[in-house]
């Protein structure tokens, strides 16, 4: 067997690592990754570590109430203004979008003019002026309309009004308790109890 033509581990002084070597080493390691990362492409940055960050896409808002004070309502006031006394929104057929239901009535001098009862929304792709879809109570029903709100889903709302024509407008006899549900693509009125002398 011939010896090896290697040169003695001892003479390599290389072979030897001692940590000031150790230090060295990594301090030019990390300045060679350093390097490398300000010098890449901009283009590598949208990469899909980037698009994986980014946000999920959020739902739509839901658009604004209708402002009843916008829309155009089917009143005859003779000349007089209409006045629009409460409002209450919510969404009443499930779009996720709100609906207005207003309580408008002509200007009077004196007494308690009738009111009419509108449920607003707003116009063709979702923009204002308001727009009437839908007529809850007439002014020719004589009525008035208090008590206003939307509860589940429902409009509800107490109608005063008149056991004759003999009593006097301001001050009427009778007390509904009403309310309105959207069913089948109409608002359906839901029986109340009538109580007299209110």
């Amino acid at each position: 067997m011939q010896p090896s033509a290697a040169p003695d581990p001892v003479d390599l002084a290389h072979t030897h690592a001692r940590p000031l070597h150790w230090l060295a080493t990594a301090t030019a390691t990390a300045a060679v990754v350093a390097l490398a990362g300000a010098l890449a492409p901009r283009t590598a940055e949208a990469g899909p570590a980037t698009a994986t960050a980014a946000p999920a896409p959020q739902a739509p808002r839901p658009a604004a109430a209708p402002d009843p004070e916008t829309a155009a309502y089917p009143l005859r006031c003779g000349g007089a203004e209409h006045r629009v006394v409460q409002r209450v929104s919510g969404d009443l057929d499930g779009d996720k979008n709100p609906e207005t239901v207003a309580v408008v009535h002509c200007e009077a001098g004196s007494g308690t003019p009738p009111a009419g009862l509108y449920v607003l929304t707003l116009g063709r792709g979702g923009t204002p002026p308001a727009r009437v879809v839908a007529t809850l109570v007439d002014p020719r029903e004589q009525r008035s309309v208090t008590g206003l709100a939307i509860r589940d889903g429902a409009v509800r709302a107490t109608l005063l009004g008149y056991s004759s024509v003999d009593v006097p407008s301001c001050c009427p006899d009778e007390k509904e308790q009403v309310g309105w549900e959207w069913t089948g693509g109409a608002f359906v009125r839901t029986a109340g109890a009538e109580a007299r002398g209110a």
